[in-house]
């Protein structure tokens, strides 16, 4: 059904990806067809989501085992509980999501050279956030935008996509407020895709992925067809 391409399947038709259960050690599933909405939406659907450069073909990924956070066992540390006493910045949800996915798009990255945010990507996303599955939150100090998050709500399963931070702690400020947020409507679990330090001092863990696609399965995101 799927041609072979240095062992990665290459989609050859939209709206299909091979079974997660079939990915690579290297996390990725497959290779091919095009960033678009419902395309999208079934890849999220089972925990599949797109991480590529500038140039095609898209790469499509579902790690296993999963990064993730569970929003009720966000980390708090002490050198951030002060800016939860004192309120330092406030935080507002899908206010400005163009502005917020630009930045993420825009801001320099320790150790990368560019950004895998394109413009199929930002378009594709935005188009998902006009049919409320992207959602963005913003953090403020005063009226200056400090930092945001964009990621994929679907069910009750948050994907997270990126962060930036024009000010010390402020993506942190906000992924923490998110995790509250997400905790208190009974969200199962954050998808963190790739670890790295920050999403570990949160927090992140991996589990298991057949753990993570049972959370997914219980969650009722299995909802559009596979190939």
């Amino acid at each position: 059904m799927f041609q072979r391409v240095n062992r990665y399947a290459v989609l050859d038709q939209p709206h299909q990806f091979p079974h997660p259960a079939t990915v690579a050690g290297s996390g990725i599933l497959c290779l091919g067809g095009e960033v678009e909405v419902q395309q999208l939406l079934l890849a999220y659907q089972y925990g599949i989501f797109p991480w590529y450069n500038q140039r095609k073909p898209v790469v499509w990924w579902c790690p296993s085992p999963r990064y993730v956070i569970f929003p009720e066992k966000v980390k708090v540390s002490k050198s951030m509980r002060p800016y939860f006493n004192q309120q330092k910045f406030r935080v507002t949800y899908n206010a400005y999501f163009q502005d917020v996915i630009r930045f993420c798009q825009h801001i320099p990255r320790e150790g990368q050279d560019g950004t895998w945010i394109n413009e199929d990507i930002v378009n594709a996303y935005s188009r998902l956030h006009e049919l409320g599955h992207a959602v963005s939150e913003e953090v403020w100090s005063g009226e200056e935008l400090a930092g945001g998050l964009y990621g994929v709500s679907i069910g009750k399963v948050f994907f997270g996509e990126s962060m930036f931070s024009l000010l010390p702690n402020a993506s942190k400020f906000g992924f923490i407020t998110l995790c509250r947020k997400l905790a208190s409507e009974g969200f199962a679990v954050i998808d963190c895709q790739q670890p790295n330090p920050h999403l570990e001092s949160l927090g992140g863990e991996f589990i298991d992925g057949k753990k993570f696609h049972d959370i997914l399965r219980q969650n009722r995101l299995y909802t559009l067809t596979m190939a």
